[in-house]
C-alpha cells in the first residue's frame, strides 16, 4: 500500500515557483528545488515527475495568480484610464517589492523564448489574455472617453503590454520608482484623452 503525502503540494508548487524565479530555469538544481520546498529528491520527482513538470506548474501558478490580479484592477472602478494607470502602479510596486526578481514571465521569455512545448504554450497564453484583457480595456476607454478616439485596441494592448514588461526589466536593473512612474505616464499620455 502506498504511503500517503504528507505535505501541500500547491505549497511546493508556489515555492519551487519563487526558487526558479530567483534563479532561472537553467540554474535552478534540483536540490535548490528541494531545499524550496523542504521536500527529498524522491518526493520531488515522485509527485512532479521531472524538474520541467514542476517548472510548468510554478509557472502556471504565478500566470494564474498575476493575471487574476491585472483583471481585479481593470474591473475595478474608475474610467478605463484611470484602470490602466492603476495596472502600471501596481506592475511597478509588484516590482519594487520583488526588484531581485524581475517578472518571472518576462525572465523566461528571456531565457527560454517560446519553446514549442507545453512552456511556450504556457506562456503564448499568458501573452493571449493579457492582450484580450488591455484591448477590452481600450475599447471601454473609446465608451467613456477617457481615452483617444480612434485608437486601434489590439495596437495599444500590444502597446501596454509592451510597457508593463518593460517597466518590469526597469525594475530588475534597480531603476529608481521616479523613472518607472515618469516611463507610465508617458504611456498614458499617449493614449489618454486630452
Amino acid at each position: 500500500m502506498a504511503r500517503p503525502r504528507e505535505f501541500d503540494e500547491a505549497a511546493a508548487v508556489e515555492k519551487a515557483m519563487y526558487a526558479f524565479w530567483e534563479h532561472g530555469y537553467e540554474a535552478t538544481t534540483t536540490q535548490d528545488l528541494c531545499e524550496a520546498t523542504g521536500l527529498g529528491r524522491s518526493s520531488v520527482y515522485n509527485t512532479f515527475t521531472s524538474k520541467r513538470a514542476l517548472f510548468r506548474r510554478s509557472l502556471a501558478h504565478y500566470t494564474s495568480t498575476q493575471l487574476d490580479r491585472r483583471q481585479a484592477i481593470l474591473d475595478g472602478p474608475g474610467t478605463a484610464a484611470e484602470r490602466l494607470a492603476a495596472v502600471l502602479d501596481s506592475a511597478i510596486e509588484g516590482d519594487l517589492e520583488d526588484r531581485r526578481r524581475g517578472c518571472f514571465v518576462v525572465n523566461t521569455l528571456a531565457e527560454l523564448g517560446l519553446p514549442d512545448d507545453e512552456v511556450g504554450a504556457a506562456l503564448r497564453a499568458d501573452t493571449r489574455r493579457n492582450l484580450t484583457m488591455f484591448a477590452a480595456c481600450v475599447r471601454e476607454g473609446a465608451r467613456d472617453g477617457s481615452l483617444r478616439d480612434g485608437l486601434d485596441p489590439a495596437e495599444v494592448a500590444e502597446f501596454l503590454l509592451s510597457t508593463t514588461s518593460g517597466l518590469r526589466v526597469m525594475a530588475r536593473r534597480g531603476t529608481s520608482p521616479e523613472s518607472m512612474h515618469a516611463v507610465a505616464d508617458i504611456a498614458l499620455s499617449a493614449i489618454a484623452a486630452r
